[in-house]
């Protein structure tokens, strides 16, 4: 298990990695202790959107398959888990069912959608299109359901203004249920994200992602070589559509709302943004770069929305022209390339007797 968790898939495997890794981890454990219970809860709004951006470094970084439908998984879940915590109601089992519903819905349309993607032998850059086009599609449908009609059961989805007052995520807890806000949330959202971290860095150095690999690098060879290959794109994409709507079930109880907003054309290119700055071939990069850009861009929003979506377009043109591999990856070359010197001259001389 080690072995696969330090596997050459992934960047950061030495004792300095680990050891700031869980320095950073401590930290983040500690914050809440020293933090107001609602500044906990906007910073666990960062973690939300990294399930996301996890799952696309997935499908594109190690398969190849550049993908603009995460916001579209994200979405449908989001308003599966609004309609079912609304219909279902306030309680433990009702919210988890909503939970595990809502994530199942993206999988099973991700599967769906996949299926005659992948095996209609959709590739490169119309795999992109026709994921871009049915997110655009959900996103002008769901703005358009405004009126009294457009409901299932209880919940009304309410067009451009978006659902809302949903319950949120309770859990059965010794003294009664306790609803996932503010600093219970983000405690959830930090083992939450560390897991699958893990379980996607095991994933990637597998036999599984090295299969991966050899398909984004070259399909037919690898078709050649006996696999599968449609298969193995298949479940990768189901897989990352299921993290992307991992996220919608998290945001949506978050903030006890969703809007077609999330899901639209701006939205929809964040996630390529993020993973592209970051260094789409590593899962750590990803990790690290999605926070950072996350952080900066609430930042900036709060004096002018404009301004950071600029500052976003900015960031992808500088990425794809000036560091294609990733602004992160490139930095952690940087500094490995530098530690390697710094060891070959620190080295002691070996002296030859006469």
């Amino acid at each position: 298990m080690l072995k696969l968790i330090n596997g050459p898939q992934t960047m950061g495997r030495g004792r300095v990695f680990w050891t700031c890794a869980a320095v950073v981890l401590l930290a983040a454990l500690i914050y809440p202790v020293f933090a107001d219970p609602y500044d906990v809860g906007n910073f666990g709004y960062f973690f939300i959107w990294i399930f996301m951006a996890l799952g696309l470094c997935l499908m594109w970084g190690l398969c190849g398959m550049l993908s603009f439908g995460q916001t579209f998984f994200f979405g449908l879940a989001g308003y599966g888990y609004g309609v079912l915590a609304t219909d279902l109601g306030n309680t433990p089992w009702a919210t988890m069912a909503g939970l595990v519903g809502a994530v199942a819905l993206s999988a099973v349309a991700a599967a769906v959608l996949g299926y005659f993607l992948v095996y209609g032998r959709i590739s490169g850059v119309f795999f992109g299109i026709v994921t871009l086009s049915v997110t655009l599609a959900l996103a002008f449908f769901l703005g358009q359901t405004a009126g009294p009609e457009w409901a299932i059961g209880e919940a009304r989805l309410n067009g451009f203004n978006g659902m809302q007052g949903m319950s949120p995520l309770t859990v059965p807890f010794f003294g009664g249920p306790v609803d996932l806000e503010q600093t219970p949330l983000y405690y959830v959202l930090v083992v939450g994200l560390v897991v699958v971290y893990l379980l996607l860095r095991i994933l990637a150095n597998s036999r599984f992602g090295n299969v991966l690999v050899a398909i984004r690098e070259d399909p037919q060879r690898a078709e050649l070589l006996g696999y599968d290959v449609r298969r193995y794109q298949l479940l990768v994409f189901v897989l990352g559509s299921a993290l992307a709507g991992l996220s919608g079930v998290l945001y949506t109880s978050w903030g006890q709302f969703i809007t077609p907003s999330s899901i639209g054309l701006p939205a929809a290119a964040m996630p390529i943004i993020w993973v592209a700055f970051s260094g789409r071939s590593d899962l750590t990069a990803t990790l690290v770069g999605t926070f950072l850009l996350l952080f900066g861009f609430q930042t900036i929003t709060v004096y002018s929305q404009e301004s950071a979506l600029i500052l976003m377009g900015a960031l992808l043109v500088a990425t794809v022209l000036f560091v294609p591999k990733g602004f992160v990856v490139g930095l952690g070359d940087l500094l490995a390339r530098m530690t390697t010197r710094r060891r070959r001259t620190t080295r002691p001389v070996p002296v030859r007797e006469t």
